[in-house]
């Protein structure tokens, strides 16, 4: 099969196209799955350069779960496609699903994890032609959406939803979103509004328009005084995507009883 290999640490440079790849077996418990889009996202592109090093700059002695990457790898957390093989401990029923993939992992090549892995990290991903994952980690998907849109869900949706859900934002909430014109931090926004929120959005001013076509009910410039432009004890919610200095006002804009995470 065709894919891209990751042979090192660093630029673009340390991928390799080849056409030679073996095709992925599975395990017992395991799909193969035909990939029809993968996305790009952060942790695929901050595992290249050693971003997650124990060390203060970047280096070659940790990956995602904190152990050195093995090399090569095929890359790619972000996936949709469609299963066409199983294991034997699979209902064959599912050859022919269209799926997103889970990319935090707690089975892999038909054994539990006492770490969890990262999809493309730990293991092969989805920069490739077929790749293998355990099937509870393939969750079958029916949407008019298209692949590449449905390709930018798992890593940046889960997070948000993981976010939204320990916050328990729900109806009539009135959510504060920092850094909510990135991936997450849009994935947020979509999300706190499909429970019924009403958000506020931190962002560059020059993304207020973009957000505004989310849905965003009103937009901070990232610069501004959330104080003085909220009030204290104004909102219900804080999904903090940034962190860092600002930390302090957003406590202080957060309503008592409020949720922050």
């Amino acid at each position: 099969m065709s894919g891209v290999l990751l042979v090192g640490h660093g630029g673009p440079e340390v991928l390799e196209w080849h056409d030679d790849l073996p095709v992925p077996k599975p395990a017992a418990s395991d799909v193969i799955v035909r990939v029809a889009a993968a996305g790009v996202n952060n942790t695929d592109i901050n595992t290249r350069v050693g971003w997650y090093s124990r060390g203060s700059k970047p280096a070659d002695d940790a990956a995602w779960n904190g152990a050195p990457l093995g090399l090569p790898r095929i890359q790619g957390a972000d996936v949709c496609g469609h299963i066409v093989a199983v294991g034997r401990d699979v209902d064959p029923g599912r050859i022919g699903e269209r799926v997103i993939l889970e990319p935090s992992l707690v089975e892999a090549d038909g054994e539990s994890l006492e770490t969890s892995w990262y999809f493309g990290s730990e293991c092969d991903g989805g920069f490739a032609q077929f790749t293998k994952i355990a099937a509870r980690h393939a969750f079958r998907v029916n949407s008019d959406l298209a692949d590449v849109e449905l390709a930018s869900f798992p890593c940046s949706y889960s997070t948000a939803e993981n976010l939204e859900s320990r916050a328990e934002v729900g109806p009539g909430d009135t959510v504060l979103i920092t850094g909510a014109s990135g991936g997450v931090g849009s994935a947020a926004v979509q999300i706190a509004k499909a429970r019924g929120a009403s958000v506020i959005a931190v962002a560059a001013s020059a993304k207020a328009e973009a957000l505004r076509a989310l849905g965003v009910e009103r937009v901070i410039d990232r610069g501004g005084d959330l104080v003085d432009e909220l009030g204290a004890n104004s909102v219900d919610v804080v999904i903090d995507l940034v962190g860092g200095p600002g930390w302090p006002a957003l406590i202080e804009v957060l309503r008592p009883r409020g949720r922050y995470a």
